[in-house]
């Protein structure tokens, strides 16, 4: 479990793609020393497990389903954004953030006449999902929701999100990340399961 408070990034050092998967080296934060092969990593928002460790760089290797419904399928990024597990005493900064990311957005606009804003659109599948104040996941950061459509949200960004994450360095047309609010997905679940037993229950 992950909050979506972006603690590091990282450099991705080579990355080697075959009909298995794709293997991805990462420089390993200098204050990462008690790191473990095994462990999970938020990677731009997807959870990775590191299956190799050396002094100043780690792997991780994704299969063809997380390239699927990731932005790694589509490009291998230069630096990533990163977050450690949750420890059962650290402080809850974020939102809930399973590191299952949803599918890939695309940003369409990045507004900097007023702040900094953000634009996605997304799939308009999870129009449901994207409600106005409520929490998104892009590329790892625990965001909140402004002004959605059906299939465009936006996010302002505040200096230290800029200064801490990679997001600064997004242009329009670039691919992103998504992982929708965990306790929405739950809800619109079982709604759309109650729609259908109603529906059946009629028929």
């Amino acid at each position: 479990m992950f909050t979506g408070i972006i603690t590091d990034t990282a450099k991705v050092v080579r990355s080697s793609l075959s009909d298995a998967g794709l293997t991805m080296t990462f420089t390993r934060p200098k204050t990462w020393t008690d790191m473990v092969l095994g462990e999970s990593v938020s990677t731009n928002g997807v959870c990775l497990t590191v299956s190799a460790l050396r002094a100043d760089e780690y792997e991780c290797f994704l299969m063809p389903e997380t390239l699927h419904k990731a932005s790694f399928g589509i490009a291998v990024p230069a630096v990533v954004n990163l977050e450690r597990p949750m420890g059962v005493s650290d402080r809850f900064g974020g939102h809930f953030v399973q590191g299952h990311v949803d599918g890939v957005g695309t940003v369409s606009d990045i507004d900097t006449s007023d702040g900094y804003v953000l634009s996605v659109d997304f799939p308009m599948e999870y129009a449901d999902l994207v409600i106005d104040k409520g929490s998104i996941t892009i590329n790892g950061v625990s965001l909140t929701v402004v002004n959605p459509t059906d299939h465009t949200l936006s996010v302002a960004l505040i200096p230290h999100t800029l200064e801490s994450t990679i997001l600064k360095g997004l242009q329009a047309g670039d691919p992103v990340n998504l992982e929708f609010d965990m306790v929405g997905k739950y809800i619109v679940n079982i709604m759309r399961q109650r729609a259908g037993h109603a529906k059946s229950a009629k028929a």
